[in-house]
């Protein structure tokens, strides 16, 4: 792939490609084509022939060129991969996309302190596991540390002291940047208010300008109620003491912790998934094996 992509890369080769596309043809009217000196044209047909984009046979004194178009259609198949993965509807472009509209979006409107005042977000999910194990990955900083950033993000030094009055520390860095010698990506301090472990959790989180000012100040309030299926978690966002510069950190609320709420359902299931597994892997021996249960009595 990567000679076929540098075969293409250079103009004229291109030029010849498009031009053998329509019949097979000479060097000679390949470079008369291309308005190209003949030997410059043989070193491109050769490169392109090594790439296997193309066949030469000699036809008399001539040597005729024809296109292959297995190759194109193999590039053709990758390319077109490639773009419906960046194009799928739930993607990280579509949520990048969306992003990029609410940022230009609240910019426009953040023209003066406190602008963003009183804005409320909700969030709810249906999550599967009990709401004690939900209150352990809203609290324990080790469960915290698995989803409580997008999917492109990961937490780089967390603190949550889940009692009121706890400290909230929040840094977080690029997914990718494993040696942590990229820029941090952001920072947030808070407080926690009131705790009723299992019931409920409410806390102030403030996400840092650059400066160390705060851009905002969210109060987030989350609900546990239990269901027959595990735990319906709902999470409200009120904003106070925005800042003109907080537009970008008030834009990601939606889709940035719609995410990570995301993240925190799939970890629920796959321990639950792997919890009924274990369940199901328990059994009672009826016959004569060597079963983990008590044997029948013959």
């Amino acid at each position: 792939m990567d000679a076929l992509l540098a075969a293409l890369a250079d103009p004229a080769r291109w030029r010849l490609v498009t031009l053998l596309a329509e019949r097979p043809r000479s060097v000679g009217v390949l470079a008369q084509l291309a308005e190209a000196r003949q030997p410059q044209t043989s070193k491109h047909l050769q490169a392109l022939e090594r790439a296997g984009l193309v066949d030469s046979r000699r036809a008399g004194q001539r040597r005729v060129y024809a296109l292959r178009a297995a190759p194109l259609r193999g590039l053709a198949a990758v390319l077109t991969g490639l773009a419906d993965s960046a194009d799928r509807p739930d993607g990280p472009l579509a949520a990048y996309d969306r992003h990029v509209l609410a940022r230009h979006t609240e910019r426009l409107a953040a023209v003066e302190t406190r602008w963003a005042d009183d804005r409320s977000f909700g969030f709810v999910r249906s999550l599967r596991g009990r709401p004690e194990v939900v209150w352990s990955h809203l609290t324990d900083t080790a469960l915290l540390a698995r989803w409580w950033t997008p999917d492109d993000l990961r937490v780089s030094e967390l603190a949550f002291e889940a009692r009121p009055g706890g400290r909230i520390v929040q840094e977080y860095r690029d997914a990718e940047d494993a040696d942590g010698s990229d820029a941090v990506v952001g920072r947030a301090e808070g407080v926690v208010e009131e705790v009723r472990p299992g019931e409920h959790l409410a806390y102030r989180l403030s996400p840092l300008l650059p400066d160390g000012a705060p851009a905002f100040t969210a109060r987030v309030e989350l609900d546990l109620r239990p269901t027959d299926t595990g735990t319906d978690l709902a999470v409200h966002w009120r904003i106070t003491d925005s800042a003109v510069e907080s537009a970008d950190f008030v834009a990601g609320i939606e889709t940035g912790f719609g995410q990570s709420l995301d993240t925190l359902a799939t970890a629920l299931a796959a321990a639950a998934h792997q919890v009924d597994a274990t369940d199901r892997g328990t059994f009672t021996s009826t016959g004569t094996g060597t079963g983990t249960g008590p044997r029948s009595t013959p």
